[in-house]
């Protein structure tokens, strides 16, 4: 059954553009930095950090009140964050690999770890996301793969029907690979952690 997320379509930019244009060009950030965001029940952002401000490139003023979808890509596929809200709004946590749209149209990939906020009486009260840096043959594996989808979906007419298809899309592939979404994101993520290790060793020899 597909739960409608109240974030499913994007938003516009909060500096009064009707929409942010993709440039191609990747918003760097550090391997070590973690970018962290908080909203409310409805994806409204309620918390960014200083990574966060900085990567996006939007002032705290700006953001805060906003949808998160604010920065969503039109590189990800509606399946993803459909998958994504399932899971956290009946109070799971996900991983998943996903890249942002930037203020100045700008990318950046990240590995988010999405969890819900419990209040006293165990209801979600909102959600909390940190994201960390990918590795660049992870990206493009990630890539290939949301393209397929995104393809699939564009397929469909209706938002509803290009949701439906891309989750099952998703799915197929990733079950002919003998995957689910959660393997798939912690085998990738496995060999990206080796990577980042390689690249830290590499760094600290060049001294």
């Amino acid at each position: 059954m597909l739960v409608t997320p109240p974030i499913a379509r994007a938003a516009t930019s909060p500096r009064g553009t009707s929409r942010v244009v993709p440039t191609g060009v990747e918003r760097p950030y550090g391997r070590e930095e973690i970018i962290v965001s908080k909203t409310d029940t409805k994806g409204v952002i309620r918390y960014a950090n200083d990574i966060f401000l900085r990567v996006a490139g939007y002032d705290e003023s700006e953001i805060i009140g906003m949808p998160h979808n604010v920065i969503r890509h039109p590189g990800m596929p509606r399946a993803v964050f459909q998958v994504m809200w399932n899971t956290i709004s009946a109070g799971e946590e996900l991983f998943a690999y996903v890249v942002n749209l930037a203020a100045d149209g700008g990318h950046y990939w990240v590995l988010a770890h999405v969890t819900p906020t419990f209040d006293t009486t165990g209801a979600i009260v909102g959600y909390h996301s940190n994201r960390r840096w990918v590795e660049p043959e992870i990206r493009d594996e990630v890539a290939a793969v949301y393209a397929r989808v995104l393809h699939t979906e564009a397929a469909q007419r209706r938002t509803s029907d290009a949701i439906a298809a891309g989750v099952a899309a998703l799915t197929d592939e990733l079950a002919s690979a003998g995957h689910t979404l959660d393997t798939w994101v912690w085998a990738l993520a496995g060999r990206d952690m080796a990577g980042n290790q390689t690249a830290g060793r590499q760094m600290a020899g060049a001294r």
